[in-house]
């Protein structure tokens, strides 16, 4: 088959281990970001498997409609990106291994180094050592501080133990089903939303964004967090409230550590949550570790082998399948 993978920014993945199971087929490997669908349509055009990096790119009916020889759409986890009714109607198989019960232990490690660097001041006492001074302030001590987690999934119970293992105290908020599986396990559910946001010296946040998550941080949860409190959001930008975390950055009480941008790429030099000094901001890097490629990219490319077998896996619209 005729293999388009769309941005490897970095070329990463012909030097993974995984990489050698697409042998057989004619693999294009797009090291840039292109979006304009129309433009995209002319790389692609005899393309008949795409590879997504996850959700770098929006696939819509636009694109679609212009790819008559696609046949086959191959990633991993959830897919808010993809317009799984025009797949369908272009008659585009999309599959996407959900797996149920891994968590990305690459994402829990960044949540946990930015917390660390907030806390310790890490990326401004690297900057001021390299310009020539010396310590530019005091850090904190995380031992002995509260650990919120609002959302009780696979990351935040590897976060959860990290955190547990420095001596940190945990606490957790989330849907009543995820506080009713919380309380179950014997964890530490807060008195009420209000009081874990309040009690919480660091909030961190772990939920799949869906039509409804969507901004179900609010403004009025993030102003019950504690000055000097910090705020992590290593999942999906969407989960606040449009506006909410700038506004409170604005008002300089509380920190912020974020992976996640309502736009990204975020190259605007002038937005705020790249130029207040509250905030550490990292480039959506929570999942970008060679090991995480190769154990995401593995399922991928066994999803585009199983197709050209004819025994597809992962179906998201089995209805494209025409055997």
């Amino acid at each position: 088959m005729k293999v388009h993978i769309l941005d490897d920014w970095f070329d990463t993945l012909r030097s993974l281990p995984c990489f050698n199971l697409l042998r057989d087929h004619d693999v294009t490997v797009w090291t840039d970001h292109e979006p304009d669908p129309v433009r995209l349509a002319g790389r692609l055009q005899d393309a008949e498997a795409l590879v997504l990096f996850r959700e770098r790119t929006a696939i819509g009916a636009d694109l679609l409609e212009r790819l008559p020889r696609l046949k086959l759409i191959s990633q991993r986890s959830v897919y808010p990106h993809v317009d799984v009714e025009a797949c369908s109607r272009n008659g585009v198989l999309l599959c996407s291994n959900m797996h149920s019960g891994t968590p990305s232990y690459a994402a829990a490690e960044l949540t946990l180094a930015l917390i660390l660097a907030s806390f310790r001041q890490i990326p401004q006492q690297v900057a001021s050592i390299r310009a020539g001074g010396w310590q530019m302030g005091v850090g904190r001590t995380l031992r002995g501080r509260t650990l919120g987690l609002y959302g009780y999934g696979r990351i935040a119970s590897a976060v959860a133990g990290y955190a547990e293992a420095l001596g940190l105290g945990v606490q957790w908020w989330g849907s009543a089903t995820g506080r009713a599986r919380a309380t179950a396990d014997g964890q530490r559910v807060a008195d009420s939303r209000k009081a874990f946001f309040a009690t919480s010296d660091i909030v961190s946040l772990h939920v799949r964004l869906k039509p409804e998550t969507r901004g179900i941080i609010t403004g009025a949860d993030l102003s019950h967090i504690a000055d000097r409190a910090l705020l992590v959001n290593t999942s999906r930008a969407g989960l606040i409230e449009p506006g909410a975390l700038e506004a409170e950055i604005a008002r300089g009480r509380i920190l912020a550590a974020v992976d996640v941008f309502d736009a990204e790429p975020l190259t605007d030099t002038a937005h705020p949550l790249l130029t207040h000094p509250n905030v550490l901001p990292t480039p959506h890097i929570g999942y970008v570790t060679e090991d995480e490629f190769d154990l995401q990219f593995t399922d991928i490319f066994d999803q585009v082998n199983a197709f050209a077998r004819g025994t597809p896996v992962h179906m998201i619209n089995p209805e494209a399948w025409t055997g």
